[in-house]
């Protein structure tokens, strides 16, 4: 594992792309502070830049960099929850531009995953996570249903957990308003 850590870590280092497990799907990544790499994706995925992804951190300790007011209730949520959950938060910061939604807010996700966290630990910086399909096409629930077209288009292909084919299912996404509204967004 630690060697492949090691190719994806050098890719996204240089801008790339790569197709990679998470806690959830697997899911194709970049550094998600860089514009160009962000566009690559959504290019790659031909999918509007109005739509956004959502990011991974391994760490919630992180969350203030990236985040202008982290809600105090988002730590609770983060440590309590039994699955992987994404968090859209408001004054989304000191990411690429084309990452952020239209209204400023990001979706990120804590990941406990071994080989995610261990890879965004190293990296120093969030990594985009989005679903490895062409948009609007179902999200592969393993890595034998990703489409060769997607494979063929990153610059890395993490070969650890390829072999896997249990079934995934992607993260449960809730949003964080102002004054600890929480809005449900898929359970």
């Amino acid at each position: 594992m630690f060697e492949e850590i090691k190719a994806a870590l050098s890719v996204l280092q240089t801008g790339g792309v790569i197709l990679y497990p998470t806690d959830t799907i697997w899911g194709m990544g970049c550094d998600a502070c860089n514009e160009e790499a962000v566009s690559r994706i959504y290019t790659i995925k031909k999918r509007v830049d109005s739509k956004s992804m959502l990011v991974l951190m391994e760490n919630a300790a992180l969350l203030e960099r990236y985040v202008a007011e982290v809600p105090e209730i988002a730590y609770d949520l983060i440590e309590l929850t039994g699955k992987p959950l994404t968090i859209i938060y408001d004054g989304a910061r000191n990411l690429a531009r084309n990452l952020i939604a239209e209204d400023g807010s990001i979706g990120i996700r804590i990941t406990t995953e071994t080989f995610s966290s261990e890879l965004i630990r190293r990296f120093k910086r969030p990594i985009v996570s989005t679903s490895a399909n062409i948009s609007g096409k179902p999200s592969p629930a393993c890595f034998a249903e990703i489409a060769q077209k997607i494979i063929d288009s990153v610059d890395y292909v993490v070969k650890y957990r390829q072999d896997d084919n249990q079934k995934a299912i992607p993260s449960s996404i809730i949003k964080l308003g102002h004054g600890g509204e929480i809005k449900i967004i898929r359970e």
